[in-house]
C-alpha cells in the first residue's frame, strides 16, 4: 500500500483516522544508526509501526524493529513524541491519518539484519551520512532530535 506525507501542507487530504504508532531510533555499539528503505515510498525511515490492541507502545516498538529489520530490540530511551496534527499520511486505501506517535531509542540485543515484505533495504549508517539519503521530513525529524539527544520539546 502506498503513502504519502503531507507536512504544513494546506492540499492535504482532511483527516480521518488517529492511531497510535511507535517509531525507534536504533543504535550500535560504533554509534551508527538503523534505517530501512521503504518499499511504500523507496524513502529510508526508522522501523516502526502501529501498536495493536493488547500491546504497549514499547511492546509495538520492539515488535515492528523485529519485523521490519531482523533484530531484537532492547528500549533505552525515548528520542521524543510526535503529534503534530499538520503532519498527515494518506494511503492508498483511503485512510488519512493524523501522526500520534513515541520515537524510543534502543540497542540491538540478537537476531541478524533482513528486509521484510514493507522494505527493500536494511542498513547501519553512519550518523553523518544520514543527511545525504531521502526521507520524509518527519523520519528527519526524529532523526535530528536524536542527534541532539533526544527528549525535545512535544510537537
Amino acid at each position: 500500500m502506498g503513502r504519502r506525507d503531507y507536512e504544513d501542507d494546506p492540499n492535504a487530504p482532511v483527516v480521518n483516522s488517529l492511531v497510535p504508532a511507535a517509531s525507534v531510533v536504533v543504535t550500535d555499539d560504533d554509534g551508527r544508526i538503523l534505517l530501512q528503505r521503504r518499499r511504500d515510498n523507496d524513502m529510508w525511515a526508522l522501523p516502526g509501526g502501529v501498536m495493536h490492541i493488547g500491546e504497549s507502545l514499547p511492546d509495538c516498538a520492539i515488535r515492528e524493529t523485529r519485523e521490519e529489520t531482523g533484530l531484537d530490540v532492547e528500549i533505552v530511551g525515548i528520542v521524543g513524541t510526535y503529534t503534530n496534527p499538520r503532519h498527515v499520511m494518506a494511503y492508498d486505501d483511503g485512510e488519512v491519518r493524523q501522526e500520534f506517535s513515541i520515537c524510543f531509542l534502543a540497542r540491538p540485543v540478537a537476531g541478524q539484519l533482513a528486509v521484510s515484505e514493507e522494505s527493500t533495504e536494511v542498513c547501519w549508517f553512519e550518523s553523518a551520512d544520514v543527511d545525504a539519503l531521502p526521507m520524509v521530513p518527519g523520519v528527519r525529524k526524529r532523526v535530528d532530535d536524536w542527534r541532539d539527544g533526544g527528549m525535545p520539546a512535544v510537537r
